[in-house]
């Protein structure tokens, strides 16, 4: 069995989901960045996650949004826009949280789970769960996984602690 293969049984998708959004990305040329879980998979050893976290460049929200409606429902919400097909369980939500503008410029590419995808860099992705951890407004299980992705990157990259902000360096 591929990753992909492996991915798609996972995600019950009677059709390989995530390969066709990454085509309509690519398709429609819109400039993007992958964060959060899926992004921690390509520094460290890879879990499990049906959440594809994905940053695009503001202006072009909408252009991807009407293009997306022709295979995904899209529901808008104050920080993000989700898109989910009945096809598959994965969820793909787009950050609209301008504090990742900045993470798209310097994103490269790199293979996550078998599929070729521009992935924020690696400090750029321990930033972005740094801020979703320090987020109090999320479901504390939501908290938790955030720290322990943290923690995945933090072992697999020892450096990165001394980017840590003090509160979080102390549970490290």
């Amino acid at each position: 069995m591929t990753e992909k293969e492996f991915m798609n049984s996972l995600a019950n998708g009677k059709v390989d989901i995530l390969q066709q959004f990454l085509d309509l990305v690519n398709e429609i040329e819109i400039e993007y960045c992958v964060i959060g879980g899926l992004a921690v998979n390509a520094y460290a050893e890879p879990v499990v996650s049906l959440d594809l976290d994905i940053v695009v460049v503001t202006g072009a929200i909408d252009k991807l949004s009407k293009a997306a409606e022709k295979m995904f429902t899209v529901k808008r919400f104050p920080h993000s826009l989700n898109l989910k097909s009945p096809l598959s369980d994965l969820r793909i939500q787009l950050q609209t949280d301008l504090r990742y503008q900045p993470f798209i410029g310097k994103a490269i590419s790199k293979k996550v789970m078998g599929y070729e995808m521009k992935v924020a860099i690696l400090e750029d992705v321990l930033q972005g769960k740094i801020w979703a951890y320090s987020d109090e407004q999320r479901r504390k299980s939501k908290r938790q996984k955030d720290l322990a992705d943290i923690f995945r990157l933090v072992e697999t990259y020892p450096h990165l602690k001394d980017l840590l902000p003090e509160s979080i360096k102390s549970l490290v």
